[in-house]
């Protein structure tokens, strides 16, 4: 309660603090700019130079707003920021950009805009100063171009060679952050989880203590892969992305693939069960066998002749051992 005490209203500041808020806000997003387009740089390049060339823009918008302070109220600009304004839009960190993907970013980017422009026409709408006001609508004004000038920048930069480079980038990024750890944790829920349930299901014929054993064994192993994938490479070197959204896809697929033919065995009758657990089954090394072609460039037959054969030699070994 008291920081936000310490804030002033935006109603209560004085036409020399709204030109030095712009100014810092300005300067802010210039710096934003030019953080995100080093981080892309890499990976997008043409991308990485739109955010340059809008953060040039930036530049020359404190440029015009610091002339325009130092006619009226001379060099010594009020130290003002964002944070120090009650309710007025604030920015997230560069470094929490870092692991959203390239389309986030530039939506990021247009909502900048949006909220810089807003910001322009409530100013223009507390200064009295004719030029003053003048120089505010302009501004907002050209906050809203802002989309139209980076089109144009898109057009310049982003070349068709270099919308396929960065296509081709963004999916093999998806691929390693999402696809490679998501399909190995189905790989690991789906058949390393065959052999205890349907042993425990052929030995046991109880659906519900099959279904505990499934659900633990599904569940445990979702925690297990997920966080060893977390824990086992950050990323930084491989180029594999952010061990947390790793760690995700792999430990929720995995629990997913050992749960497909654990719920069936909520079903009270246990053939009933069975054979919509064994359908389910059926159904998972087919889907992880399409998803090996289709993400993987896999053959579709030497995925199915891995998948197919491999589960369904833990699935007799499960029933087996639960038969005998």
């Amino acid at each position: 309660m008291r920081m936000l005490s310490n804030r002033k209203r935006f109603s209560d500041l004085t036409e020399r603090e709204v030109l030095a808020l712009a100014i810092s806000s300005e300067e802010d997003d210039a710096r934003i700019y030019r953080n995100w387009a080093e981080f892309l740089r890499e990976d997008y390049p043409a991308t990485a130079a739109i955010f340059d060339g809008m953060g040039e823009e930036e530049d020359e918008h404190r440029r015009i707003l610091i002339d325009a302070y130092r006619q009226r109220f001379g060099e010594a600009l009020p130290v003002i920021r964002r944070e120090h304004v009650a309710g007025y839009y604030s920015r997230r960190p560069a470094w929490m950009m870092q692991n959203l993907s390239l389309e986030t970013i530039r939506g990021e980017a247009a909502l900048m805009e949006h909220d810089a422009a807003e910001f322009y026409i409530q100013a223009a709408r507390v200064t009295t100063d004719a030029a003053t006001r003048k120089l505010l609508g302009d501004l907002a004004a050209a906050e809203r171009g802002h989309e139209h000038r980076a089109e144009e920048l898109a057009d310049e930069h982003l070349t068709p060679k270099a919308r396929e480079d960065e296509g081709a980038v963004a999916y093999r990024n998806f691929v390693l952050t999402w696809v490679q750890p998501g399909l190995a944790g189905l790989m690991d829920g789906s058949v390393s989880t065959l052999a205890p349930i349907f042993a425990t299901a052929f030995a046991t014929q109880d659906t519900s203590t099959t279904f505990l054993v499934g659900l633990a064994a599904s569940l445990g192993a979702g925690i297990s892969m997920g966080f060893t994938e977390a824990a086992s490479d950050d990323g930084i070197v491989s180029g594999r992305g952010s061990p947390i959204r790793r760690g995700i896809a792999s430990g929720v697929m995995t629990a997913l693939g050992g749960l497909g033919h654990a719920l069936p065995y909520l079903i009270p009758h246990f053939w009933t069960a069975t054979i919509i657990a064994c359908i389910v089954v059926f159904i998972e090394l087919w889907a992880i066998a399409w998803i090996q072609n289709r993400w993987m460039q896999t053959p579709f037959w030497r995925a199915a002749l891995q998948v197919v054969v491999g589960g369904g030699l833990v699935f007799a070994t499960g029933v087996l051992i639960g038969a005998g």
